[in-house]
């Protein structure tokens, strides 16, 4: 996280420079300023700030290197647990297309909403309740 507060510093220093020369550039070419690429590169450079000066503060509170900003750890050391999830659960794919059936509908007609919502539903509860039957049950 230090590397890439660091980063976004930098990329802030350049836009803002870069911001100067292309307004000096423009002047020297065209007489006037030229705002909206002017603006542009400037808040471009004002973000990159604003996401340096967050992750200087998250990384000051964290107190202390995350594993990933240390050259002798492992890739196990910042992986945690995320939870379980099925590797053969169809449950997930039957969810996304009855989700986009209903948002179909929405846009074609009102009728497919209501098939989708209920397919939706259908969905929802065999994803959760598919270790409470069949031959994985608990």
């Amino acid at each position: 996280m230090r590397a890439n507060k660091n980063l976004f510093w930098i990329l802030a220093v350049f836009c803002l420079l870069l911001a100067g020369v292309y307004i000096f550039w423009h002047v020297l070419d065209q007489g006037t300023v030229e705002w909206v690429g002017a603006l542009g590169i400037g808040l471009a450079g004002v973000l990159s700030a604003f996401l340096a000066f967050y992750l200087g503060r998250v990384f000051s509170a964290q107190g202390g290197d995350l594993p990933e900003d240390r050259l002798d750890s492992d890739i196990d050391d910042g992986d945690p647990e995320m939870g379980f999830y099925s590797p053969w659960s169809w449950w997930p794919v039957i969810l996304a297309g009855s989700a986009s059936l209903m948002l179909l509908g929405f846009a074609v007609g009102t009728w497919i909403t209501f098939i989708g919502v209920a397919l939706v539903l259908v969905a929802i509860v065999g994803w959760t309740y598919e270790y409470y039957r069949g031959y994985f049950a608990r």
